[in-house]
Formats: structure tokens, sequence, C-alpha cells
């Protein structure tokens, strides 16, 4: 049975129709394991070409929940791409200055140029989720804040950036145990972090503002991705190929070579 990862814009998402633990045709990571390496060296490829051309820009946003794989993600699928064509943005809690400014100042000033691959770790949604949650601005101000990213996103289309978002969608069993994971393994207790807790206590607030930032947010320039992430390796691979086909929409292409390039004598 077949799930879809996004829905036409206008439609609405429902996680309760995502299966977080669907792997699609797959069984077994080892099943998979020949198809991700093959889209990870495709990716290598597209990169280089998009870097050369430097026609395109390629953003990349992560949202998920706590230990829901996003780091996981730009290191084993992201890792693919050549670090001096990318640039990783984790978006913590804003400074004084970025709170002094619109919510989407510090974004805008995160954005990768063209020929550059840029990744959100975290996002301008965390202004209509985590603030929401958590009732940081009253509801009046979050509101707006969907027409005000949808014309962001709109504005950064226009000028040749690529958007392509990622929900990373785990089930508050699978959190359960990551975290958990984290609590008992002496080399990941570092990112045990407690008010992590707190928000688990939340989880179906989270669940009805990702559905909210999902539908209002979902466009054809900017389109959501809902990813069953519960498996790693599924995760892996659905990302991977969604990349692919985000970039090689771009008719990618080498730059022409110096003119008769041939004629040029090398000194020995």
């Amino acid at each position: 049975m077949a799930q879809p990862l996004t829905l036409p814009p206008g439609e609405r998402f429902h996680l309760k129709d995502f299966d977080p633990d669907f792997t699609g045709p797959y069984h077994k990571k080892k099943e998979a394991r020949e198809k991700t390496w093959a889209n990870l060296e495709r990716l290598n490829a597209l990169q280089e070409m998009l870097y050369a051309q430097g026609k395109h820009a390629l953003l990349i946003v992560l949202q998920a929940m706590d230990a829901g794989g996003k780091d996981g993600t730009i290191k084993h699928v992201m890792g693919a791409f050549n670090p001096q064509g990318v640039q990783v943005t984790p978006f913590k809690v804003p400074t004084e200055e970025e709170l002094a400014h619109d919510f989407l100042w510090r974004v805008h000033k995160a954005v990768p140029r063209r020929g550059m691959i840029g990744i959100f770790n975290r996002s301008h949604y965390e202004d209509v989720l985590v603030v929401r949650v958590r009732s940081l601005v009253p509801k009046a101000v979050w509101r707006k804040r969907y027409t005000q990213i949808n014309n962001f996103e709109r504005l950064l289309a226009d000028n040749g950036v690529t958007i392509v978002k990622f929900f990373l969608y785990i089930s508050k069993e699978e959190q359960a145990e990551r975290l958990r994971e984290r609590q008992e393994t002496p080399e990941k207790q570092w990112k045990f972090n407690p008010g992590d807790l707190d928000d688990r206590v939340l989880w179906d607030d989270y669940m009805d503002a990702f559905e909210d930032a999902l539908s209002k947010c979902n466009t054809r320039h900017a389109p959501w991705y809902v990813i069953p992430a519960n498996r790693k390796w599924y995760r892996n691979l659905v990302v991977s190929q969604v990349l692919i086909d985000t970039l090689e929409k771009l008719d990618l292409r080498y730059p022409d070579p110096p003119p008769d390039i041939e004629s040029f004598v090398i000194p020995e």
C-alpha cells in the first residue's frame, strides 16, 4: 500500500493518515542499502553541477519533534555533498538582537546564495510551532505568520532559490525510545535535554501546530514532504530521492569551457 509524501496545495494534512513506520516496498535496511548509496552518488554529482553553474540555490528545511532525526539526516544524506558548497544553519532560541527585528530577519540572512545548498536545522517555522504551542506571542500575531512565510518563500523562489521542506515524522513511542537511548548511552548523553520532556507533554498540541503549518504553507514553489522517519534507513532513502527529483528539475549543466580549450599549451 502506497503512502503519499505530500499533498496538492490547498489540501489539509491529517497526520493520522501518515504512518511513521511506513517503509514502502522495503522490509529491512539491507534491502534499501544499494538504492540509498546510488542516490547519494547522484546527489554528489548534481551538487557539483549546481555549484559550477551558479544559477540556482537550494534551500532544505528540516523540521521534526525532538529526537526526530534532523541531525542524522544531515549527516547521512547531506553528507553526500561537498562541504565547500553547503551551509548548515541551526535555529535556536532567538538572541536579543534577533528579537529586536521581525521574525524572518535572521532567516533571510541565512538563505544560501546561488550555487550553494543551505540546510536549515529547524527554521522560520518555529515561529508557528513552538511559539504557538508555548504561547510566546499572542494568537493574533502568529496567525498572520503563515501568510508572511508564504510571501517570503515566494520571494526566494522568484529569485532563484529552490525550496524543499521535510517534516521528519516519528511516533510518540519512537521518540520515547530515542530519548531513553540518549539518556542511557554515555556518548549520546550530551544530547539529552530535560526541556525535551516538557515539549513531549505537549505532543498533541505540536501535532496540531504541524498540521496547520503543513497545510497552510504547502505551495508549488515550496512544498512540504512528510517523511516516515521511525526507520532511519528509510528516512534517508526517501529524503535522498526527493532531493534528486528536486535537483533534476533544475536542468543543471556544467558551464561551457573556455573557447578553443584544446589549443592551450600547458607548460612543462
